[in-house]
Parts: C-alpha cells; structure tokens; sequence
C-alpha cells in the first residue's frame, strides 16, 4: 500500500470495478478497498447484463473504453438482442451469464491493471481537510490518504435484510452491512435516506421439471456487447426456460402476507417499482391469474438457477410451498430464499455533473448510493466518477455526457437534477433523444470522445473510423445506383410492396415496410459486390447503412431538436446565483434553484415545478 493515492474507491461491486479500471488506465494511482476480496463484481441479483435500456448503456461503456462489455462477452452464457420487432431505437442486447466466470474476469481484468492495488477492509469513516477530502479510514484502524476518492456502497450502508419477519444486518447474504460511513457524511451535512431492493430463491436445477416449460433459446446468430476483437460472439449457448404462476401460486403467497415485511410495516421504504416483488405483484394485479417467471441458469457448470419474476421476502417455508405450485416446480429443491434489503442512499441532487458532491471537494458517489438500480447503472457511474476524479487530480477539464450523446448523460441529469425516491431503472422512454442513441452506433459516438480522454485505444478508433467510412461509401453506391422495374418489381411484390412504374434509386426503395437491405442488394450485383467487400473491413457496415438510411428522415428531425435545446446547456448560470432576488420567479422556482445550484439554462428547464416563464425571466436577466 502506498503512503497517498490519486484517487481510492471504496467498493468493488460493477460501479467500483468500471471507477477503479478506468482512473488506473488514465494513469492514476489507484487503492480499491472491499470488505472481501472474494466477492469482487459479485452479481448480487441476477446472472445477466443488458436488457431494455441496459444494453444500450453496457455498449456506451465499452465504446468509452470501460470493461462491462468485455466480460459480459468473455462470461456470456446466452445471448439475445431484444425488440427486434420494433425500430432500431429499442433493440437492446442482453447476456446471460456464468455468475462466477463473471467475478472472475473482473478481478482478472483489474489484476492485470498494475495502477490498481487493493485493500480488504471495511471503510467506517472519511478524512477531511478544509473542506476537501483527504483520505479514509478503516475498521482496523489503518488511515489511508488520497486526493479523491469514490463511494461506490450498493447496498451495504447500515443494510437490513428481511426474511418473513426475521431482521438482520447484512449488506448481502452472508455478507455483513457496512457501518459509520452515513453517520460521518450526516455529521458533514449530506441528507440521507433509505431504499428498498430484493432478491428471488435460488433452487437446485436438477430438481426441477423443464418439460413442462417454454424453452427460451438464445439468438441463432449471435451477436455481442464490445465493439473491440477482444471478444467474439458464443459458439454454443444455453437454453432458458420460462413458466408461470396461477392462482394457487397466489393464494398459497397471500397466506403468509400477515408476516410478510411488505405488508406488515417492517419495510418503510421505497422499492424498485419495476421490478417489484412477487407479493407487491399480486397484490397490485389482483386481476391477473397469472405471472412470467424466467428460469435461469447461473453458469456453464452449476446447477444453481435464478428463478427471476419470483423476487420475495416471505417466510422461507412460505416460498416454497407457493414456488412448489407452479409447473415444473413441483419437486424444487432450494438452495437458499429470497430476501429484502434495506440501505442507505444519498439524494443525488447534492451531486455536480461528474458525480463529485457540491458539499465535500474530490468526494465522488457512484451506483446505488445515488438512489439506482441494476449493474449497469451502477456501472456506467462508476466509469464516469473514476474518469472524472482522474481528471481532478490531473486539474483537467469535467468530462460530462449530454443528454443527446448518451443514455448515460440521461442517467446522469435525471439523477442530480430531478432526484429520485425510488430506486432509479433506466428505459429507453428517459431519453427524448432515443432515436440517436441506439446500441448499434454506440461506437460511432463515443469512441472518439473516449480516444480523446485517453480511455480508449488507436485500434479502436481505427475500427469507429473504418465502420464509418465504409457506411459512407455504402450509402453512396445505394444514392447514386438505379434499378429498373423488371429486376425490383419480383422482389417488391414477393415481400407485398407497391412495384415501381419507372427506374428509381436503391436508397429509396430501403425506406419501405418489410423491405430490408438484403432485398435492396439482391437488385444489384454491383452493389452487392460492393457490400461484401465492406463487409470484410467491418462486420456492421452493411447493418449499420440500412439504419441510417432507413431512418434518415427521424434522425434528421431529433438531430435538429437536439441543436436547439443544447444551446439551452451552453447557457451557463453564475454560480453565485441570487435566486431570491429575482422578483419575477416563482417562489416554487427561487426555493428549488436555489437548492439544486443548476449550472445551465438546460439543466434549469428540467427541474420539475420550473415553468416556462422562469426559464424567460433567467435567460432575460443573464442578457439572453
């Protein structure tokens, strides 16, 4: 260990793994301090990354050049692109994957990471100097000091697991709860408050009955989350099975509700409102007969499965009597139940841009310390939190993503700028720009700005530059190629499109319903030949042409919206900012900006109770 270090995070779930990665490859001196060095990036819920939103967000980050993408690829057991029968704004990649693979390829990752040194122990306490952070302290009595540092919690701040009406302190199963850390930031003057998360059973996958099951097979081609040839897609996957509760499931639930900390007053704080517990489900949705549970595998070798849709703190023998009513179930063997956790979170409206608090200088939140839930949100804080207490370190410019450059800019303002009282999920419906931030072009994005900071390689941005060039060239062929009747018109009408009466252009033929780029190329040899060489250089080009000019005119439209309000965010307000003096705003708008110090017009429009006329009366008063 090493006298001061650039920058310490403290835990080493996803959001400590992607912060400690990235200021260590930027070139800071790193010290990651868990409670166990057994359970680094430990998949605390379910074995799987990405999904609706999420998988967008794992591409971001491996586009600026962190490491969820990597060993999602390297511990894939299944993949899938979902919402493929929708627009390319909600197609969102997700794996499912080998719990302790993925542990391992984290800590292997961070090993290899020789700016990244370790430290088992429990963080009780900060070190503070006039206002700026000095370093922490430890359990065992050891003071460490560094110039920054992150907290990264997740759940183990004061954490209380519920287990029917059995209470105890935990942070995890089997992992005990982080203490002094909340009563060291309330003595500073952060407000806290307390969360609600949970988990389902685990059972014995040799006891159950997949016959009587839907089997859920992965993609026939399979594709992957890293841009990068570090990884490639599966060669051989493993299936998943889903069934269903019925209305003995439920009644069989409903009779341990008396015990229940749901229902009987032990849990008084917010829970995930879209992941809710199987008892909250049936509880809301009295109507419903009937709830999806996804049966998953936890790795390649393991019999252990994840029974998803079954989340619940019931009593044990509660659990299993209803999980033993649904099909497949009947003789299940369970390893361990499901639970309830509570934790301590920090409204992260006391945040700036880069997740450093306004309260204590070089002190960085990430994760569910901040109110989120789900690896990859936590995970994308990380990275931005490590980055910018690199560049805090190194007096560099705040690295800060828009709302129209990424889902993780989204993320970032609705967090500090709305807040939240329940544990925060991202959906593609967050982000306004959707339509610009798609998986598939994560890399055209964010790889450049990612070069530019140092975070990721030449080869990488030699590949964003290849991907493009070539999409460019496509396009070209397609503008400029015609094609006759009598070679469309058999393709058009085989897929029941209008025929064309005269020669018209490939590329206007693509904008069509039902009609694919495989079919535009299949009019054209010339074309054709031109894609497969393309091809050759970069496996998307040809996917990634068909995108952008089937949906040229939607793009077109949100890129011009995006102009507009980003000259909003580059009207800045002085940090100073009289609120109270300002005659003409409301007392709603002088009471809440003068709390959330917003730093751009943009960011002010997006407070909630900020009405339109306030907006006029700032932009008048600061000359605009």
């Amino acid at each position: 260990m090493l006298e001061k270090y650039d920058v310490i995070v403290v835990g080493a779930g996803h959001a400590g793994c992607e912060a400690a990665n990235a200021a260590a490859k930027l070139g800071s001196s790193v010290l990651l301090i868990t409670m166990n060095m057994n359970t680094i990036a430990q998949m605390s819920c379910n074995p799987a990354m990405g999904g609706v939103a999420k998988g967008q967000i794992v591409r971001e980050i491996d586009a600026l050049g962190g490491g969820s993408g990597i060993i999602s690829d390297l511990s894939a057991i299944q993949f899938r692109m979902l919402n493929k029968s929708k627009g390319p704004a909600m197609w969102s990649p997700r794996t499912q994957n080998d719990r302790m693979l993925f542990a391992e390829e984290w800590r292997l990752m961070l090993e290899r990471n020789t700016g990244v040194d370790f430290w088992q122990d429990m963080c009780t306490g900060l070190l503070i100097e006039e206002g700026k952070i000095a370093g922490v302290k430890t359990a065992i009595g050891v003071e460490v000091k560094s110039k920054t540092v992150i907290l990264t919690n997740g759940t183990f701040l004061n954490g209380t697991i519920h287990l029917g009406e059995k209470q105890f302190g935990g942070g995890r199963a089997g992992e005990r709860a982080a203490t002094g850390i909340t009563e060291n930031l309330v003595e500073l003057g952060f407000e806290t408050g307390r969360m609600k998360t949970g988990t389902p059973p685990r059972v014995d996958g040799r006891s159950l009955d997949y016959s009587k099951m839907e089997i859920q097979e992965g993609d026939e081609n399979p594709s992957k989350f890293s841009y990068s040839d570090t990884t490639k897609p599966l060669a051989k996957q493993h299936a998943c099975h889903i069934t269903y509760t019925n209305p003995e499931t439920h009644e069989l639930l409903k009779e341990g509700f008396d015990r229940s900390p749901m229902f009987n007053g032990a849990i008084k704080s917010a829970g995930p409102r879209y992941c809710p517990s199987i008892e909250d489900k049936i509880n809301r949705f009295a109507d419903r007969d009937r709830h999806q549970i996804f049966v998953e595998p936890e790795g390649w070798k393991t019999v252990e499965i994840y029974v998803n849709g079954f989340s619940t703190s019931l009593p044990e023998e509660v659990q299993m009597k209803a999980m033993r009513s649904i099909p497949g179930f009947e003789k299940a063997k369970m390893f361990r139940p499901g639970y309830a956790i509570e934790y301590d979170y920090f409204p992260p409206t006391q945040l700036k841009h880069t997740l450093e608090t306004k309260l204590v200088d070089g002190l960085f939140f990430a994760g569910q310390i901040n109110g989120t839930t789900g690896y990859e949100e936590a995970a994308c804080q990380g990275l931005m939190a490590g980055i910018n207490a690199h560049r805090k370190v190194q007096e560099q410019e705040a690295f800060i993503l828009t709302r129209s450059e990424a889902y993780i800019g989204v993320l970032i303002d609705d967090l500090i700028t709305k807040g939240t009282k329940e544990p925060y999920r991202m959906f593609t419906s967050r982000a306004e720009y959707r339509i610009l931030l798609r998986q598939d072009n994560a890399d055209l994005r964010l790889t450049p700005i990612g070069h530019a900071i140092g975070l990721t390689n030449d080869d990488a941005l030699r590949k964003v530059e290849t991907k493009l060039k070539g999409t460019n060239t496509l396009k070209k062929a397609l503008l400029k190629e015609g094609v006759a009747p009598a070679v469309a018109n058999p393709i058009l009408i085989a897929k029941e499109s209008s025929p064309i009466k005269q020669q018209v252009k490939l590329n206007s033929l693509i904008t069509r319903p039902r009609i694919d780029i495989e079919d535009i190329l299949a009019m054209s040899d010339k074309v054709k030949t031109i894609a497969e060489e393309l091809s050759k250089e970069h496996e998307d080009i040809v996917s990634q042409t068909e995108i952008q000019l089937k949906y040229d005119g939607y793009i077109n439209r949100e890129e011009d919206v995006a102009k507009k309000m980003n000259r909003l965010e580059n009207v800045k307000i002085p940090a100073d900012m009289e609120y109270g003096k300002l005659a003409s705003l409301s007392a709603e708008a002088k009471e809440k900006l003068s709390k959330l110090q917003p730093v751009t017009i943009g960011q002010a429009s997006r407070v909630s109770g900020i009405s339109p006329s306030d907006i006029s009366v700032l932009l008048v008063f600061l000359g605009r």
